[in-house]
Formats: C-alpha cells, sequence, structure tokens
C-alpha cells in the first residue's frame, strides 16, 4: 500500500508548506486506531485554507485515508485533547517526510509533556469532570436516574484522564487499561458503578459520596492553571475571562467550575458597582488566604 500512496505522499513533501508526512498502518486485529482503514496517510502542514482536508482510496481491496491537518490545527487537539486518536497517531506513525526535524521534535515533547502543557490539559480536564459531576448530582437529587448515570460515567473517565494526565502520560483511547495500573481507586469505582447488582439509585448514591472526596483531593491541582491565570489581576469579570486567550478553552465549562471554587473558597466574589442603584457587576478573584 505504501507503493501505490508514495506518488501521493511525494508531491505533497515536496511542498514547502508541508512539516511533515507520517503513516500510520493498522495493527492486527482492530482497526480502532485507524478507524477500519488499512493506513492512514497524516500530512502535517504550516498553512492551510480548511484546517482539515482528507481523502479517501481503495486499492487490491483495502482502504487508505490520508488527513491534511494544519499545524494550528494539530496544536489545538494535541492541548483540549478534542481528537484522541491524533496521539496514538504520532506515537505509532512511521515517520516519512520530517522538515527540519518538526515531527521527531514535537514527538520528544509529547513523550516528555512539558509541565506546563500538563498543568493546561488538568485544568481543562478538571472543568470538563466538575461539570459532569454538578450536572450529574443535580438529575440525581430530581430523580432522573438514567440521565444521572450517563453523566456520571463521564465524570469517571474525566477523573481518570486526570490521574493519567497527572502521572505524566497521555491519556490513550483505551483510558480505562492505563488507570487500572495507575489509579486502581478509580477503576474500581467505575467497576462498581458499571457491575453492581444494587439499584441505579444506590450505585449513584455510593458513587457520589465517594468521587467527592477524589474530586476534593485534586481540586488544588486541577485549578492551578486557572487559579495562575487569575492570580495576575485583582480581579476579573466573567467576560474578561472569555477573552483571555489561556483561559477560552474552559468554554462552556468555566462558569460551573467557578461555582465549584467559590463554594471551596479557593475563589471570591467581587462585588463592583455599576450606575444603577443597588446593582454590582459580579467579579472574581482569587481567594487571598491562598496568595
Amino acid at each position: 500500500m505504501e507503493d501505490i500512496l508514495r506518488p501521493i505522499y511525494q508531491e505533497r513533501a515536496s511542498q514547502l508548506n508541508t512539516l511533515g508526512v507520517l503513516l500510520v498502518e493498522k495493527k492486527e486485529k482492530t482497526t480502532l486506531t485507524t478507524d477500519s482503514f488499512d493506513v492512514v496517510l497524516l500530512i502535517i502542514v504550516k498553512e492551510a485554507e480548511n484546517p482539515v482536508f482528507i481523502k479517501h482510496y481503495t486499492y487490491d481491496q483495502k482502504k487508505a485515508a490520508m488527513h491534511v491537518i494544519s499545524e494550528a490545527q494539530l496544536e489545538e487537539w494535541l492541548l483540549l485533547g478534542t481528537n484522541r486518536k491524533i496521539f496514538e497517531w504520532l506515537h505509532h506513525a512511521r515517520i516519512i517526510f520530517d522538515r527540519n526535524e518538526y515531527v521527531a521534535k514535537l514527538k520528544t515533547e509529547l513523550e516528555e509533556f512539558p509541565f506546563h502543557g500538563r498543568k493546561i490539559k488538568m485544568g481543562l480536564e478538571f472543568a470538563k469532570l466538575i461539570r459532569r459531576y454538578v450536572d450529574g448530582k443535580t438529575l440525581f437529587e430530581n430523580k432522573q436516574f438514567l440521565d444521572a448515570y450517563n453523566h456520571v460515567v463521564h465524570s469517571l473517565h474525566h477523573l481518570a484522564r486526570l490521574a493519567v494526565i497527572e502521572n505524566g502520560l497521555h491519556p490513550e483511547l483505551t483510558v480505562w487499561r492505563q488507570i487500572k495500573q495507575i489509579e486502581p481507586e478509580i477503576y474500581k469505582l467505575y467497576e462498581e458503578l458499571v457491575n453492581s447488582e444494587e439499584t441505579l439509585e444506590q450505585r449513584l448514591e455510593l458513587l457520589f459520596l465517594a468521587s467527592e472526596f477524589l474530586i476534593h483531593s485534586r481540586t488544588e491541582m486541577g485549578s492551578a492553571h486557572l487559579i495562575k491565570v487569575l492570580s495576575s489581576k485583582e480581579y476579573w469579570m466573567y467576560n474578561e475571562m472569555l477573552n483571555e486567550e489561556e483561559l477560552r478553552p474552559y468554554s462552556v465549562d468555566l462558569p460551573v467550575l467557578l461555582e465549584y471554587l467559590i463554594e471551596k473558597h479557593v475563589l471570591e466574589v467581587v462585588n463592583v458597582e455599576t450606575k444603577g442603584q443597588g446593582v454590582y457587576h459580579r467579579c472574581y478573584r482569587v481567594n487571598k488566604k491562598l496568595s
């Protein structure tokens, strides 16, 4: 298959805009990594009109996919974790072309997982965890047990990913295999939720009690990135946070995270006068006892 694809990737490699060409081949007995394709050709470019461009090919009863992605899109995926396959592709791929060792340096950086990058990813994962946990608990209290169950499964998944990142690793597609070795306590919670013979209500009640401690114990670490950014000013209006480049990735999870951190006395509310009598701007600052 590589021989057949060579003219395609050689043409791309000859373009100055191309940073790297990688080849990911399907492993035996699994199609998870390559989305059922025999080969994925990953081409990273400096700039592109479309951040993602995909073509599919067939040859001799085999399938191949070509993904052309911009450097900016790749960096977004790596930061936000919104395309988890990209980590496996970069890890397992064979480098076909590498301009100025761009791909080699990228793979080294991913393996070393710099601490600053970990702090940001932990913050984003913690925000998603709090969103799912809070929404799940609200649904549980309203006796919407099936919907609560869905949120709890997701919250455990984010807790597992957070623990993996905390240990200096990137969460893989098979995150529960990782967490079984790294944090068996979280794995056991997941098993009890899924396999217990107790009623769904009883399972959820026990899980909320157990996971509350696990979440609380990670609050300082999970909020470290957010606190570092917010500490740069006396206080912040909400819209200022939305427009702060380092905080934009928190997106829709930010309001719930802020309220959780206020409840835990990590953040404080500051009321700033408006032109309207008795109406105040609700602003936020880091608890001065923590500074």
